[in-house]
């Protein structure tokens, strides 16, 4: 009897199939899904599934791009995952700064939403905290807390808020309102999983003067209130503020699915006033 044997595949291929099968399988692990869940969940076998996992199998385009669908994984991790089994990207990646010329209709569209905020304080950032855009409300709260804008333009807000150098000398509840930035970092990861430099972005703020040590674990992590409010004092004058976060729906682009809106409500009336009064002293 003639025994037929599967083709042999190069050491190019038997890398590609490791890489994108460990890949995989980390995202299934931090959906907490077990191989047989996530085989029901895509309609493939378990031992199919298995295979792709520890390299034996050779994923194909089709595959990759079911499984991360059905894992939900996030558009930048999609194109790795491609990359690693030896296929072109699907989902483009426009610049970080929102300035190409096909993103106008977007930017249009986040600047009226900043506009319709006026005069509270709203930001657009990125998955890494920096600040992309901002309302004048915003402009104007911010350098009034700095005595001005930074010196090089650049903001980030996690820097920012835990630099003793930046905001956190005006932030009267500034221990709970940095534990629940702490915490967003985490929760708003894309697709929940830290990418290397929102770690070392996080690594570096919590060995800021002045952290709690038991803040670097990851056993700091518990359930927290639905609304943590920040305030702010300078100058005989307080702002109590909470914030709401807004992310674009369904993108396909990189760069649109990490955007964040970030927008600051007044918590009272004295907020009201102050607010309105930063906006009477700039005119």
């Amino acid at each position: 009897m003639k025994t037929t044997r599967a083709p042999r595949r190069s050491n190019g291929e038997s890398r590609s199939s490791a890489v994108a099968g460990a890949l995989l399988r980390q995202w299934r692990n931090a959906r907490h899904l077990s191989q047989l869940a996530l085989a029901l969940e895509a309609g493939i076998s378990a031992r199919h599934l298995c295979f792709v996992e520890t390299g034996r199998s050779q994923p194909s385009r089709q595959m990759i791009q079911l499984l991360a669908e059905v894992m939900d994984v996030p558009l930048r991790e999609r194109n790795a995952l491609l990359l690693a089994a030896g296929f072109a990207p699907t989902f483009r990646e426009s610049a970080i700064d929102l300035a190409t010329e096909d993103l106008a209709p977007v930017r249009s569209a986040l600047a009226a939403m900043l506009g319709h905020h006026e005069p509270f304080p709203a930001v657009v950032m990125n998955r890494h905290w920096d600040v992309l855009m901002t309302n004048e409300g915003a402009r104007r709260f911010f350098a009034f807390l700095r005595n001005g804008p930074p010196a090089d333009g650049a903001v980030n807000v996690l820097r920012m808020m835990f630099s003793p150098h930046g905001l956190r000398p005006f932030v009267a509840n500034w221990k709970a309102t940095a534990e629940t930035l702490i915490k967003r970092v985490h929760r708003e990861a894309v697709g929940g999983v830290l990418d290397e430099e929102t770690s070392n972005l996080l690594d570096e703020i919590l060995h800021y003067p002045g952290i709690p040590p038991g803040w670097r674990t990851r056993s700091f992590l518990a359930p927290q209130l639905p609304v943590i409010p920040v305030e702010f004092v300078k100058g005989g004058m307080t702002f109590s503020f909470f914030s709401a976060v807004t992310t674009l729906g369904t993108p396909q682009d990189v760069l649109l699915q990490e955007i964040r809106i970030e927008s600051f409500f007044p918590l009272d009336d004295s907020t009201r006033r102050n607010v309105d009064e930063l906006g009477g002293s700039s005119d």
